[in-house]
């Protein structure tokens, strides 16, 4: 009898499909929003919404397929040395890529084989075998929650800037770009509990991270830091257009950064610099472990930093642009609140209610002893 947090449940199913919904339906509202600019004639705001929707559907195609090749060479998964993984040839996946649809494809091969694992009946299997099954899908999962957590940094976060600059600055908005904003948000929301949720279910060593209050003070963490963050940037961007000057500069310093820690997550040199490329975009907005090291003096280092900038912002715009005071009573308070709330949560969470260690007999159940080239991503990839 497997433990729940062995199993891929139906539970589990269902938010595979939520999260599914939320992924297009986010690309989907910022299309409109795009097309909606250019009836408007308003071709720059079209021309900066296409090219994040651009940016983080590449990356993902980029990254989703030298995934699949690489599970093609994995013994674990593809223990034949088939030419095919998921039923897909190379062509195939190449076709699907091109066409934006890698992460679409993922989604499908784990909701189907989800269906036929939550649905059939056990006697047909030793428990043995259902528990490598249920491994295999936390594999597939793992594999999704990376790709999405870079969608989400890439193009609904940006967007989300975008949006509410153009919003504040124009002191008007419609009904579209507040969809957008509103399905950047909670993209942004699902790809941190996802994938924090994934990461924990694949450390063999690690407690899966409990649902209720955990998960709610966590998100609540990440949501008001990088919300307070964003709301701070669009301040900037209100005070001058020449701000993303020093946002393009902050890219730059963080992935400098990223680059100086010698990471080792591709297997290729160009995909390396890639990936410290997008993890430089991940860290203007929001504090992640690159190397999987103790960080509390980094994260102390990075949330004073980030405070100093929710700080400046607002004053800034107080000292150069006093007829914006009620954007900034308005904007201000709701940077303050976020900041307080968000780095109290921080506090809160990793003081009491951080998963620690697991017990052995855990580890043997979750790990089966073997560690497929999802998992070993997932191991070396960003931890909160």
């Amino acid at each position: 009898m497997l433990d729940s947090n062995s199993q891929y449940t139906q539970l589990r199913w269902l938010l595979t499909i939520a999260g599914l919904f939320l992924y297009v339906v986010d690309i989907g509202t910022d299309v409109a929003l795009a097309l909606r600019y250019v009836g408007e004639k308003q071709y720059v705001g079209a021309g900066l919404t296409l090219l994040f929707v651009l940016a983080g559907l590449l990356v993902s195609q980029i990254f989703s397929f030298a995934w699949y090749r690489d599970d093609m060479k994995d013994g674990l998964t593809n223990p034949g040395g088939r030419g095919t993984v998921a039923g897909m040839s190379t062509g195939l996946l190449v076709v699907l890529h091109v066409f934006g649809m890698g992460v679409v494809s993922r989604y499908y091969h784990l909701l189907k084989r989800g269906f036929k694992v939550t649905s059939m009946t056990p006697k047909c299997s030793t428990a043995e075998e259902r528990r490598e099954e249920h491994y295999f899908l936390f594999c597939l999962a793992a594999d999704l929650s990376m790709l999405k957590l870079f969608e989400a940094f890439l193009e609904s976060a940006p967007q989300l800037l975008l949006q509410l600059y153009i919003v504040l600055d124009h002191k008007e908005a419609s009904l579209m770009q507040y969809l957008s904003m509103v399905f950047s948000f909670f993209n942004i929301a699902w790809a941190l509990v996802d994938y924090r949720r994934c990461l924990r279910r694949s450390l063999p060593l690690i407690k899966e991270m409990p649902s209720g209050l955990p998960t709610a003070i966590y998100l609540l963490y990440k949501l008001c830091t990088i919300t307070s963050h964003i709301l701070s940037y669009s301040l900037l961007l209100i005070l001058s257009s020449y701000s993303t000057v020093a946002l393009v500069l902050l890219w730059l310093l963080m992935t400098t950064f990223t680059h100086l820690l010698h990471t080792n997550f591709c297997s290729s040199k160009g995909l390396e610099l890639l990936y410290q490329t997008v993890v430089g975009v991940i860290l203007t907005f929001t504090f992640f472990n690159v190397k999987g090291q103790d960080t509390k003096v980094l994260m102390t280092i990075y949330y004073i930093f980030n405070f100093l900038i929710n700080v400046t912002a607002p004053v800034l715009l107080a000292l150069l642009k006093p007829e914006q005071q009620t954007l900034l009573l308005v904007v201000g308070c709701l940077i303050g609140g976020g900041s307080v709330l968000g780095l109290g949560s921080l506090i809160l969470y990793y003081l009491y209610l951080h998963p620690r260690e697991k017990s052995s007999e855990a580890d043997e159940v979750d790990g089966l002893g073997k560690e497929t080239k999802s998992i070993r991503r997932m191991r070396i990839f960003l931890q909160p």
